[in-house]
C-alpha cells in the first residue's frame, strides 16, 4: 500500500479546519428525515443520483506547475441529520494503478470539498471513498453523496456526479470483515453483507463525428484490485460503435492498467470502416463496450470542440450509461484506524 504522508497530512490540515468551522452542525436535531416523500431503497443499483455508503469519482486530475489550467475540485457530503461518518478516500493513479489513502471524518449534515492539486498534484486517476467506522472498518451507512468539478489544459471540463453503491443490511453493520480484520473484501454482488452490483457492459449514448472538430474524451475504469496494492487492470474489452442510421462496426482493444483515457478518432477505437467513415462530418454516433469475462467497469465521456462559434459545438460530459451488470465484482482495501475526529452517535 503506498500511502503519501504528504497527502495524508494535507487532508488532515484541511478537513481539521473544516471541522472547526462547521462543529455546530454536530447538533442538529435528532431524527429528522432527509426530507418528505420515500426514499430510493437501497437495492436500486450503482447511480449517481442516489445516496451510497462508496462512492467512485470517474476522473480526477491536477497539474503541477499550472494547477490551475488542469485541476479537480471533488465535493462529499454527508445527508445523515445525526450521525458522523469516517470516509476512507483511496486515489488510484492511472498510470501505474498504484494507491494512496487518506482518512476525512463528516459531522451531520457536513459538506466538505478538496482541490486535486492541494492533496495530490500532478496524477490522474480515480477516487474511491468508502464509509467507515472508528476502527476504519466499512459499515453500511447509506448517507454518502458526492460530485467533483474537472478542467483540463485541453479545453475538456465537466461536472461529474459520484457514483454511488448503496451498503446492503443493516444500517452500522460492517461490510466485507470482522472486528479483527487488517483487511476488507468489498463485494459488489446485490446481496446483504456487500453492495449494489457493478456495470459490465457500459454504453456513450452519443457522439459528434471527430470529422467535425468534436474532441470527445473517453474515460475506463475497473471496478476491482487490491488497494493495499493498486486497482485492477482493464484488460481486454469488445464493443460497437453504431451511425445514426444503425450502420454498425465492431472494435476490441487490451489496457493493461486500471483507468484508460482517450479521446475518439479516426483511429480509436479501430473500426472497419474507421468511425470517420461510420460516422462522418455532419453525423453523430453511439458505441458500446464490456469485457468477455465478468468484470466491471464505470466512465465518463467529456467533450470539447475545436470550434466554439459553430451551431453544433457544445461542450460538457457525463458519465457513462450502465446497460448490464456483472455478478459478483470486488476490490480490497486495509483496515486501520483513522487519523481523524468525528463527533458520532454511530451509523445509522
Amino acid at each position: 500500500m503506498q500511502i503519501s504522508r504528504k497527502l495524508m497530512h494535507a487532508l488532515l490540515a484541511l478537513f481539521a479546519l473544516i471541522a472547526i468551522s462547521t462543529s455546530a452542525l454536530a447538533q442538529a436535531p435528532r431524527g429528522l428525515p432527509v426530507g418528505p416523500g420515500a426514499v430510493l431503497p437501497p437495492q436500486s443499483e450503482v447511480g449517481d443520483q442516489k445516496v451510497g455508503s462508496l462512492l467512485f469519482y470517474n476522473y480526477y486530475t491536477s497539474g503541477v506547475a499550472d494547477s490551475g489550467g488542469q485541476n479537480t475540485r471533488v465535493n462529499i457530503t454527508n445527508t445523515n441529520n445525526t450521525s458522523s461518518v469516517f470516509v476512507h478516500l483511496f486515489f488510484v493513479n492511472a498510470d501505474d494503478s498504484s494507491a494512496a489513502d487518506s482518512f476525512i471524518c463528516l459531522t451531520p449534515n457536513q459538506t466538505a470539498s478538496f482541490l486535486a492539486s492541494d492533496v495530490d498534484p500532478g496524477t490522474t486517476g480515480y477516487i474511491i471513498a468508502v464509509a467507515s467506522d472508528e476502527a476504519g472498518r466499512p459499515v453500511v451507512f447509506n448517507h454518502l453523496i458526492g460530485d467533483e468539478y474537472v478542467k483540463m489544459t485541453t479545453g475538456h471540463a465537466a461536472n461529474l456526479g459520484a457514483e454511488a453503491f448503496a451498503a446492503l443490511g443493516q444500517p452500522g453493520a460492517l461490510v466485507g470483515c470482522d472486528s479483527n480484520s487488517l483487511t476488507a473484501v468489498l463485494s459488489f454482488n446485490g446481496a446483504v453483507g456487500g453492495y449494489n452490483r457493478a456495470p459490465r457492459a457500459l454504453a456513450l449514448d452519443n457522439f459528434i463525428s471527430p470529422a467535425d472538430g468534436a474532441d470527445t474524451l473517453l474515460i475506463i475504469n475497473r471496478v476491482g484490485g487490491d488497494l493495499t496494492f493498486g486497482g485492477a487492470e482493464i484488460g481486454s474489452l469488445t464493443g460497437l460503435v453504431y451511425d445514426d442510421a444503425q450502420a454498425s462496426g465492431s472494435f476490441s482493444f487490451t489496457v493493461d492498467r486500471c483507468q484508460f483515457q482517450g479521446s475518439i478518432t479516426s483511429f480509436f477505437p479501430r473500426t472497419t470502416p474507421p468511425i470517420s467513415s461510420l460516422v462522418p462530418s455532419g453525423r453523430s454516433g453511439w458505441l458500446k463496450f464490456f469485457s468477455q469475462a465478468d468484470n466491471a467497469y464505470l466512465g465518463a465521456a467529456i467533450v470539447v470542440n475545436a470550434n466554439q462559434d459553430a451551431l453544433r459545438a457544445f461542450n460538457g460530459g457525463h458519465n457513462l450509461r450502465k446497460l448490464t451488470l456483472a455478478a459478483n465484482a470486488q476490490i480490497t482495501i486495509p483496515v486501520f484506524p483513522p487519523n481523524c475526529q468525528a463527533q458520532s452517535d454511530g451509523p445509522n
